[in-house]
């Protein structure tokens, strides 16, 4: 029950830096449908609010540099490290927002992990 658990939260933080199944066709250029830094961060402006360029440069370092473990983990432990590579990236964007800011991701990521992300983007 807790892997069962543990890949519903996983998919539900995916879908929040994936973009829309109509779109992701357009957005595909060999990144298999992932969304870029960049896009990440627009929707993540999106959800938070307005993010400084000092935000912005920092949060895309940490969204590429999780990207590239994700890409550098073996396939047979994709799986189970996908999570942790996932946290550490939320947890240091978290750390580059302000204290507003971090009110609000907090807010969204419980939202996620309760399965309402897709309640989330209807609202939008």
């Amino acid at each position: 029950m807790k892997t069962v658990s543990r890949l519903l939260l996983v998919a539900a933080l995916s879908g929040a830096f994936l973009p829309s199944v109509s779109s992701a066709q357009e957005q595909r250029k060999g990144r298999g449908g992932m969304m870029d830094p960049e896009q990440r961060i627009e929707r993540l402006e999106q959800a938070l609010g307005a993010l400084s360029t000092e935000q912005k440069a920092k949060i895309k370092a940490v969204y590429a540099q999780s990207a590239e473990k994700m890409r550098n983990l073996p396939e047979d432990e994709r799986r189970e490290k996908m999570m942790e590579v996932m946290q550490e990236a939320g947890r240091q964007v978290r750390a580059v927002l302000t204290a507003e800011q971090q009110k609000k991701y907090d807010e969204m990521m419980a939202q996620m992990r309760q399965g309402g992300a897709g309640e989330r983007r209807k609202q939008n």
